[in-house]
């Protein structure tokens, strides 16, 4: 009686905080493929795909299939499709931090303008964010130019051991604020992190949005080549921390950040730590089922799509097609899921969990009592905090006591199966 009660009351709460936002938009359907027009064409898929049809004018089922197609194909060339070319333009700015919501909320609006008046009168301390031109480009300029707030660790924590960092990608609509504390928990143990802003997130979100929509939205090419710009950020990241003299690598993600993270990681083997914070199999299933996704679900209804045809359209993005790919390598790995989760549906967390199992990844699974927006609700958020925080310390420790030779062991292991 007590557990049904308890989860009433926790679907009910999760209702309120995923449908108090009124700035959701419901977008036409829009097949996207100008996004993916690069890679059609370096790749040389034009023919194999449309044939001799111009993809712009096609619809309905045969711009269905050439999508579905489009995406098998992506998959089984991803490594071309999240290669890139390394950024020479890396620099440290230092400015004032900004909140940039993604909602119009009294309150929410009172602690921007807050934030912005201690700037002005002195009283808020400027940051370092590590900025550069994304390898992806895209037809907004502010999107192409990549943020990631630096949190170097103090020195004396790096001493004794390998310097050791992490990538941070908080959850879709997040504020520039989001996840800052976990980045101030890392550097208590020694370990550097940068905060990743996403695609169309925060600084990076174009000036006719109010909400990152650009990233998860009904034109299905954007959004898979706003997860192909985010895994490569994601890399270039690495590629700078290399520059700075550090040689152990991790990638924490929430939400939409774990699904980026998930892939970055399947792509790159210098990811060796990986907290993903809710994850799913399938970018379309949560889409179609997610609470916080309805408004987008609602224009594929629309447009008469089923949750089984949205699933093909998803393949480049969705963590499944790449499981075997990120066993390969030797990782540490944390899975946090909420059991009573409607945005990640609890049955699709558990997909992940069985399928790691069956490929022998090297996982550690942690069950919130809560869902997926009241993960950000007192008490869950610390619980949660100390799930992430203390598997990421243990995993360092782990990596700089036993790195190469674990390393080794792995790949021995491939080779035996």
């Amino acid at each position: 009686m007590l557990n049904k009660l308890y989860a009433r009351w926790m679907y009910h709460w999760e209702t309120v905080l995923t449908t108090r936002d009124e700035n959701r938009i419901v977008r036409p359907v829009e097949w996207g493929f100008d996004w993916l027009d690069d890679f059609v064409e370096s790749a040389g898929l034009r023919q194999q795909i449309f044939g001799n049809a111009d993809p712009s004018r096609l619809q309905g089922h045969e711009a269905e299939d050439a999508l579905a197609a489009l995406n098998d194909a992506i998959v089984v060339r991803s490594t071309d499709f999240y290669s890139y070319t390394k950024p020479t333009d890396f620099v440290l700015e230092t400015r004032f931090p900004e909140l940039y919501p993604t909602n119009v909320r009294p309150e929410t609006l009172k602690q921007d303008a807050d934030l912005k008046q201690q700037a002005i009168d002195g009283k808020l301390e400027k940051a370092d964010f590590l900025r550069f031109t994304s390898p992806i480009r895209t037809p907004y300029p502010e999107n192409d130019l990549v943020n990631a707030r630096w949190y170097p660790a103090p020195a004396e924590k790096q001493q004794g051991k390998p310097k050791q960092a992490i990538i941070v990608m908080p959850q879709w609509n997040a504020d520039a604020f989001s996840h800052n504390a976990l980045c101030s928990l890392f550097n208590r143990f020694g370990i550097s992190a940068l905060r990743l802003s996403k695609p169309y997130h925060d600084i990076r979100r174009p000036a006719e949005l109010e909400r990152s929509d650009y990233a998860v939205s009904s034109n299905i090419g954007r959004n898979i080549a706003a997860c192909r710009q985010a895994v490569v950020d994601i890399r270039c990241c690495i590629d700078w921390l290399e520059d700075q003299g550090y040689e152990q690598f991790g990638v924490l993600g929430t939400s939409l950040g774990s699904c980026y993270a998930f892939i970055a990681s399947a792509h790159d083997e210098r990811l060796k730590v990986n907290a993903f914070n809710h994850a799913s199999t399938s970018f379309g299933d949560v889409v179609w089922t997610g609470q916080s996704t309805r408004h987008i679900r609602k224009a594929f209804e629309d447009a008469g799509l089923t949750q089984e045809r949205l699933r093909r359209l998803f393949g480049a993005t969705s963590p499944v097609n790449f499981m075997e790919r990120f066993a390969a390598t030797h990782k540490k790995v944390l899975v946090v899921h909420a059991k009573y989760d409607l945005t990640f549906l609890e049955q699709y967390s558990l997909e992940v969990l069985q399928a790691f199992s069956k490929l022998g990844i090297d996982f550690v699974s942690k069950i919130l009592p809560c869902g997926h927006y009241t993960t950000g609700e007192t008490p869950y958020k610390y619980i949660d905090g100390w799930y992430l925080g203390s598997f990421v310390y243990n995993a360092f420790k782990f990596w700089a006591e036993n790195g190469a030779a674990s390393a080794l062991r792995h790949k021995s292991e491939l080779i035996a199966r």
